[in-house]
């Protein structure tokens, strides 16, 4: 039976305006979370901050996941288990590790592999297309990783810091694939919810074991605080809603706003220098996350 859809309204200046606003709005947000990390790390330790990252994200996503109850039984949640634990678990404790030994844009810069991890594991594992452009994308990435390992900060290096990012990327790019193929059928919102609901329950007793002993300053919390609800809860519910609206392909463009506002917040906030050796890895890494991006040129007919 065939189904009749409705004509898509036209696309606005205002409208174009408001998504520009929007994914500037969620790259600013996302890119304060490295920043958050960097303030609270050192004084919860990277379990304890995750897991108060995972758990207040959950609380904000909720509703979503209320909504889709009856889509969420049996065996799914071991699948949404093992993907929370490759997906946000993994990644958000590796994160959390780098800001306590190294600025935030270390950390942010890494992130942006994401998109070229993701390519490659979809490539390795299950046989996508990447072409010759997404293949010398992954090597500028992986290039500018290495130069950025390669520096240091008031002479101390940043390699393991750089390279707990790039483990991290790689987790979300397996994970990505994996929840693209396991959670087929779920409302985005609600798989999220789930995910960061069992990634704190994993958690949970390995944060209570390493919970520090010292009194935490009220910095951290704040920080801690708006790790969770704003850049965890609050900032999905933003990304869900691009998606929606735009699809997937103009919402991952977000990705090249992280590290630039991750940068400029250290450096505004936490006076962290910008060394050039941050600037040229970056900028290859970004590079490498446009030609990543690009799709196959279909051949004309």
């Amino acid at each position: 039976m065939s189904e009749t859809r409705a004509a898509s309204p036209p696309i606005t200046a205002g409208a174009e305006g408001r998504t520009a606003l929007e994914l500037t709005l969620l790259g600013a947000i996302w890119g304060g979370s490295f920043l958050f990390m960097r303030v609270a790390a050192s004084e919860f330790g990277p379990f304890p901050l995750v897991e108060a990252r995972l758990a207040l994200g959950a609380l904000i996503l909720l509703p979503f996941l209320w909504q889709a109850r009856a889509q969420l039984r049996g065996r799914i949640w071991w699948r949404i288990a093992g993907i929370a634990a490759i997906n946000s678990v993994i990644p958000f404790c590796l994160f959390a590790w780098g800001a306590e030994r190294a600025p935030a844009g270390i950390g942010a810069i890494t992130n942006a592999m994401t998109v070229m991890f993701t390519a490659l594991v979809a490539f390795l594992l299950y046989g996508e297309q990447i072409g010759s452009r997404r293949l010398t994308g992954l090597v500028a990435g992986f290039v500018g990783v290495t130069i950025l390992a390669s520096g240091k900060t008031d002479g101390v290096s940043v390699w393991p810091a750089a390279l707990a990012g790039t483990a991290a990327s790689l987790c979300y790019g397996i994970g990505i694939n994996l929840a693209k193929r396991h959670l087929t059928g779920i409302p985005s919102g609600a798989a999220a919810a789930a995910n960061l609901l069992t990634g704190s329950l994993i958690l949970a007793p390995l944060a209570l074991y390493t919970w520090p002993a010292h009194p935490i300053g009220t910095h951290s919390w704040v920080s801690a605080v708006l790790l969770g609800v704003l850049c965890t809860g609050v900032a999905f519910v933003f990304y869900y809603r691009l998606i929606a609206r735009i699809g997937a392909a103009r919402t991952s463009t977000v990705t090249y706003l992280i590290p630039l506002f991750a940068v400029l917040w250290a450096w505004v906030i936490l006076k962290e220098p910008l060394t050039l050796t941050m600037a040229i890895a970056g900028g290859l890494i970004l590079v490498g996350v446009a030609l990543s991006q690009a799709r196959p040129v279909a051949p004309r007919t």
